[in-house]
């Protein structure tokens, strides 16, 4: 490796779990020198929502070194619901892997296309995955995060690769979807506004977003082509992700095409109680693992060999799971010395003073450091839009750009935000190190940022939706 590799600024980044560490740590530090103080919250349909303008001081808790610790236990405490949905997709395609569904399905389709169209496959890739985030949201998608790495390596590209194609697609197609319905359906809501109204930009928004990810998916693809050591994923294993025989050798029986039918008809099943009952997180987990059964079952795997591919697969999956919780313990330590909110109020107050193309950046701008504080996007904007919608009235931004400042700043932090149990856990399924990923992906933060500001901008100049 030559000298100037070694010279990279992220050659000093550190261990994601050291890393997370001294994040904690800094919260349990700030949480002696910023003001306490809690937005008061009440029950709505079963999850607990903020009151509007209710923000108020309270007695400090400063955290101890005991309480930091203790905040440790509680972030896995708080995030089991995404630790077991990593466990337990893990779980399916562990088993939907030892049936032989995948690798076929994935080595047919990618000898219909041909590898000489191995880059359009990944553009088209790119788009699906982020189609997947606009219409079906975010830790729905965990489970077919693996699709991509299969994918990838079959086209010779690297896991890497897969993350960008798959977990940097859905988060795109997540953060700046115009149908989100956390975070645009919560503005509109709290605004007053017709549901999704102002479509089209946000659409135009998302879809150049999601084209520069193509074009440096497709860039990635031909560096690594070209020389195989600047790719980002040497040294992680691929075993269960790799193609066993040659591309032209592939196809489906019967069977795989059974278990295909069982593996898509119970996401089709999710996805209806998702839409249609509200399904969260314990029926996603619960449907995978019928999926699992089953597709052992027509598979016609043996009960110990399903047992025994349950056991290996959440030990592959098992460094994500508990990089999941060590990360939701930022959030519990903050929590614990009462500050995420403190910030989050802080933030929205010191705008007040800016010009209005100033104050629509700016607000973007703030909402990216409250999202690492509050990373739920409908938590995020019950906290924040109370305040921020009636401050760009006074600054004179239309309501629908202060909507679109704040799904700027939640939507593309998204991308290497550590506190968001949905990232950690979709990297843990491409096993790809959070540390790497911050290599790869923060320089096309920075462009999808600036892109999403002239958006912003150009609302600002256009008085963009109803005031």
């Amino acid at each position: 490796m030559s000298l100037n590799t070694q010279n990279k600024w992220y050659q000093s980044i550190p261990h994601p779990v050291v890393l997370l560490f001294f994040i904690i740590v800094l919260t349990a530090v700030m949480s002696h020198f910023v003001p306490a103080g809690v937005y008061d919250r009440v029950e709505v349909e079963g999850r607990m929502r903020v009151v509007p303008g209710s923000y108020h001081e309270v007695d400090p808790t400063p955290l101890s070194v005991l309480d930091t610790f203790r905040a440790i236990p509680g972030g896995f405490q708080s995030a089991i619901l995404i630790i077991f949905v990593v466990l337990s997709s893990g779980i399916m395609f562990g088993v939907l892997e030892k049936t032989g569904m995948i690798e076929n399905a994935v080595g047919t389709f990618v000898k219909k296309l041909g590898l000489e169209r191995k880059y359009l496959v990944v553009v088209l890739m790119t788009f699906v995955f982020g189609l997947l985030g606009v219409f079906v949201g975010y830790e729905n998608n965990i489970a077919l995060i693996p699709i991509a790495a299969i994918t990838s390596l079959a086209l010779g590209g690297d896991l890497m690769l897969a993350a960008s194609i798959a977990v940097g697609g859905v988060t795109v197609g997540f953060g700046l979807s115009p149908f989100n319905p956390y975070t645009v359906g919560t503005g509109h809501t709290l605004a007053e506004m017709p549901m999704f109204s102002g479509w089209l930009l946000r659409s135009i928004l998302c879809l150049s977003a999601l084209s520069f990810l193509a074009w440096i998916n497709v860039r990635y693809f031909r560096s690594i082509l070209a020389d195989p050591s600047k790719s980002l994923s040497i040294g992680i294993p691929t075993d269960g992700f790799k193609l066993s025989k040659p591309i032209e050798e592939y196809g489906m029986s019967t069977n795989n095409w059974l278990v295909m039918i069982a593996f898509v008809g119970g996401l089709g099943i999710m996805l209806y109680g998702v839409f249609e009952f509200h399904w969260y997180i314990t029926e996603i987990s619960a449907i995978f693992l019928m999926i699992s059964i089953a597709s052992g079952l027509i598979g016609r795997m043996s009960a110990r060999k399903i047992a025994e591919t349950a056991l290996t697969s959440v030990a592959v999956v098992a460094p994500g799971a508990f990089m999941v919780g060590f990360a939701t313990s930022i959030k519990v330590a903050m929590e614990m010395g009462n500050i995420s909110d403190t910030i989050a109020h802080s933030l929205a107050m010191a705008l007040e003073s800016l010009p209005t193309y100033g104050s629509a950046i700016a607000m973007s701008g703030a909402q990216c450091i409250i999202n690492l504080f509050i990373p739920s996007g409908s938590g995020q904007a019950l906290a924040t839009l109370p305040i921020m919608i009636p401050l760009g009235d006074l600054l004179g931004l239309t309501r629908q750009t202060t909507i679109l400042a704040y799904q700027i700043g939640d939507g593309v932090t998204n991308l290497f935000n550590p506190t968001l149990g949905g990232l950690i856990a979709m990297l843990a399924m491409c096993r790809i190190p959070f540390d790497r990923w911050l290599r790869y992906i923060m320089p096309k933060v920075g462009v999808i940022l600036i892109l999403s500001w002239i958006a912003l901008l150009v609302a600002v100049a256009i008085g963009w939706g109803p005031a």
